[in-house]
């Protein structure tokens, strides 16, 4: 009987123990924000600007997590396959969450099924640079110099299947450009191959590269916004250069948890993330590397990521596009 009753009071002190964390506020404990890519990258800046705001408005700690591998694809699937607490949630972007599902054979989560949106943080434009030692000076010179060399000019990236790559086989089509793509793990990487010249030009978020640019390391070249950016008034945009039909999705970031996680959190973190995408240091340093804060509805958000998908298995069927 001794033995019997210490075990049912083992049973209760661990109920008691549940009931009681379980009636704690959210949040009690550190939030995960899960940055499928390298640090360095454009992915990486996006959260680390985001998240001392966002912890700030939920009254708790979001911390970075970098889990690269596989084009975005490992660290997108830890979280699709986490908790659905509202502790692990996902840097979501355009490349792993709209691309790669019409890019690969298999991806290993459903961009829609698998994941709860919390809200976009922002839209980003493409932006091609060459370093120093590329003789061309144009968008044009891009175009000539890559038809003259038989074995093409190489370009990098931060990742197969990413918007960036995208651009660049879009640009090929459109053009008739010889390039050949190499991707890297993430913008930091590409940016150092770039600056070593183990590649001569790239295309990329600005906030990847325009600190370099601004310091006169590297040179751009165009990018892809309708009209000229106030970050860089004196480059053309690709229209301006004389290339059309590169119009597509912009390069988009977002919060998202795994599918089926509490409504309550949900709202809750939605209304955190948009309150953190109001102070004016979160705002200015987004602008500052070439975003557009949004901060829609999880519901708004929804129909956005379904919309990009067709869109980008659109362009990735015309410009014949395949893995790497």
């Amino acid at each position: 009987m001794h033995k019997f009753m210490m075990k049912v009071a083992v049973l209760m002190s661990g109920l008691i123990l549940s009931v009681s964390l379980a009636a704690q506020p959210y949040p009690n404990k550190p939030i995960s924000l899960v940055v499928p890519q390298a640090a360095g990258g454009t992915n990486d800046i996006v959260a680390r600007l985001i998240a001392p705001a966002f912890g700030d408005a939920i009254g708790g700690s979001v911390v970075v997590e970098n889990r690269p591998g596989a084009g975005g694809n490992i660290g997108t699937q830890s979280v699709a396959r986490s908790a659905k607490d509202g502790y692990t949630l996902l840097l979501g972007y355009a490349g792993t969450l709209s691309i790669n599902p019409s890019l690969l054979d298999k991806v290993p989560f459903d961009s829609v099924k698998d994941f709860t949106p919390i809200g976009k943080i922002g839209d980003a434009i493409l932006i091609i640079v060459a370093n120093n030692d590329f003789p061309g000076k144009t968008l044009g010179d891009v175009i000539s110099i890559s038809k003259k060399d038989p074995n093409g000019l190489s370009y990098g990236t931060s990742g197969s299947g990413g918007t960036p790559h995208i651009a660049g086989e879009l640009f090929k089509q459109k053009t008739g450009a010889n390039l050949v793509h190499v991707p890297y793990k993430g913008g930091g990487p590409m940016t150092v191959a770039l600056m070593s010249g183990e590649v001569q030009i790239a295309i990329s978020n600005p906030g990847t590269l325009l600190q370099q640019v601004r310091a006169g390391r590297l040179r751009a070249l165009a990018y892809n916004a309708p009209t000229r950016s106030p970050l860089l008034p004196n480059v053309p945009t690709m229209i301006e250069a004389g290339v059309t039909g590169m119009e597509f999705d912009s390069s988009w970031y977002g919060v998202f948890a795994p599918a089926k996680t509490p409504a309550a959190i949900v709202n809750r973190l939605h209304g955190e993330i948009r309150a953190a995408l109001k102070v004016t240091a979160v705002r200015e340093s987004l602008a500052a590397i070439g975003m557009e804060p949004v901060g829609n509805t999880p519901t708004e958000f929804k129909g956005f990521v379904e919309k990009s998908i067709k869109r980008y298995a659109e362009i990735v069927k015309i410009a014949g596009i395949q893995p790497e």
